[in-house]
């Protein structure tokens, strides 16, 4: 669904929408400021859900000792990456999504399926998952929210709000843009 669709002219929900508690890209991006602005190679954000860098990533002894069973790369393909289901072997699942953290590229694209593979894994009784990119802010923390609001019915805020109790994140502005336009999308399908 493109924001066309979704949002009125000015870039906010179109009017009967019930959407007036959705945030404008302004308030998201001030959210985003607060806290700590660094953060560790990996920090559990969710009960086994695990956000990254590709220090950790590329680590098959300590993502062994962390006990992780599947890996998804936000920066599948990219010059920094060099993971897949060949660098894991059999005993990590391993699904990449090849995003570039730019904010033209339409992440969007992959919300659904990467929400998937997260709630799989997740549903997997030990499981723990990795969902990583080149540092761990952008790419994977904005596939992590979507999977929170698509999953755990989190309206965009919330999704934030959670994961930057455990990690700094920040999506870029298109990144920020799709998410609103998910968060909008998940909540006309709701009813309000």
């Amino acid at each position: 669904m493109s924001g066309e669709e979704v949002l009125g002219p000015s870039g906010s929900p179109g009017p009967g929408t019930c959407m007036e508690d959705v945030p404008s890209l302004k308030e998201l991006e001030q959210l985003l400021n607060t806290g700590r602005p660094s953060c560790n190679h990996v920090d559990e954000v969710w009960p086994n859900l695990f956000l990254g860098d590709l220090v950790t990533a590329h680590n098959r002894f300590v993502l062994w000792k962390m006990g992780v069973t599947h890996v998804l790369n936000a920066a599948h393909g990219t010059v920094y990456s060099h993971g897949g289901q060949d660098f894991y072997g059999a005993t990590i699942d391993y699904y990449g999504v090849p995003a570039h953290d730019l904010p033209s590229f339409d992440i969007s694209q992959f919300f659904f399926s990467a929400a998937e593979f997260i709630h799989k894994a997740l549903n997997t009784p030990g499981a723990k998952i990795l969902v990583h990119c080149a540092v761990g802010v952008s790419r994977s923390a904005s596939l992590v929210l979507a999977y929170l609001m698509i999953n755990h019915h989190l309206p965009l805020i919330e999704a934030i709000k959670t994961v930057k109790e455990h990690r700094w994140i920040s999506p870029n502005r298109g990144f920020l843009k799709h998410l609103r336009n998910l968060d909008v999308q998940l909540r006309q399908k709701k009813g309000c």
